[in-house]
């Protein structure tokens, strides 16, 4: 057993340095992270990504291979069949957010994340804690905004972190494949919607009762619902992801309603608690029952937003897409 033990290991070392041989010219590599510089100077071979949108990044880019495994899916239950199967094998760390002893005890050497998708500002995993144990901190940048000012959330912004991760794995030009593959299908709906001039009042429904939780400016379905067409009613509002009142809902008289689709409460319950609510009775989303369904992965930043464009434009204008076949 102490053999079999050894020589595993020492195969696991020859594999890491010829790696590391292999791609030695292209680094070391500086990208930018939120208001910080990272440098790497060789590809992770621990990477541990959080939240099912960051780890679906990492498998399009096709570096499962160079991850530990990843954190915060089951416990959100925001799996989806294609990803539980694309993910055998790789363990889930944490069923939420990872816990400092967590990711040193799974020698990470990279931690892909944001602000509140897997760090939270003043919390124990961030990037200044995590660096004295060797662990590289890599930041979703549309959460940028919860430590920096920015501007309005975007598609760039998605973009920005694939290129910046195909730059970290020496995966450059599957990084650019990918991107290329969302601006394809993103330039279809905008042709598709051409001819289009109205744009739906749009209101985000993430969850909550006694106060709904919403999308603000600077979150990302606020730049999906707009590329699909319509107007984020809190778009004035210059938070990510924030409670509002029901009352700003009513004034604001959203025409459609986008769920997010995730956790132990259904898409289905969530429309039901909308359309029994008294308060919304009279707001027009409610009363012509015009609900648009998006899982989270889609709605948050990742390789979904596509998929998520597609799905709101024909919730929004059925019309521009009537004679269209369905993906």
């Amino acid at each position: 057993m102490m053999k079999t033990t050894r020589l595993s290991a020492l195969l696991l070392i020859l594999g890491s340095a010829a790696f590391h041989a292999a791609h030695a010219a292209h680094y070391p590599v500086t990208v930018p992270s939120c208001n910080r510089q990272v440098t790497f100077a060789h590809a992770p071979s621990r990477a541990v990504s959080n939240d099912v949108n960051l780890t679906e990044m990492l498998l399009a880019l096709g570096v499962r291979a160079r991850m530990a495994g990843y954190t915060g899916i089951s416990g959100w239950k925001t799996a989806n069949p294609q990803l539980a199967a694309e993910l055998k094998g790789l363990p889930e760390l944490a069923q939420r957010y990872p816990s400092l002893e967590t990711l040193v005890a799974a020698h990470a050497d990279l931690y892909v994340a944001g602000w509140n998708y897997g760090m939270r500002v003043g919390g124990p995993i961030t990037p200044a804690t995590l660096a004295p144990f060797g662990i590289a901190t890599y930041e979703l940048t549309e959460s940028c905004a919860h430590v920096m000012p920015r501007p309005a959330a975007s598609l760039d912004d998605v973009y920005n972190d694939l290129r910046n991760l195909g730059a970290i794995f020496d995966v450059d030009a599957r990084a650019q494949s990918v991107i290329a593959a969302m601006q394809a299908r993103v330039a279809a709906v905008a042709k598709a919607l051409n001819s289009t001039h109205e744009r739906p009042r749009v209101f985000v429904y993430d969850s909550g009762e006694d106060k709904p939780f919403t999308a603000g400016d600077l979150a990302m379905p606020t730049a999906l619902i707009r590329a699909a067409g319509g107007r984020n009613v809190m778009d004035d509002l210059a938070q990510s992801w924030a409670q509002v009142s029901w009352e700003s809902v009513v004034a604001r008289d959203p025409q459609v309603i986008v769920i997010v689709d995730y956790g132990a409460v259904t898409a289905a319950q969530k429309a039901a608690f909308l359309l029994g609510s008294p308060a919304l009775a009279n707001v027009a989303a409610i009363r012509n029952r015009r609900f648009v369904v998006v899982p989270y992965d889609a709605a948050t930043p990742g390789v979904q937003n596509a998929q998520a464009i597609e799905t709101l434009a024909r919730g929004l204008h059925p019309e521009a897409f009537a004679a269209a076949p369905q993906r």
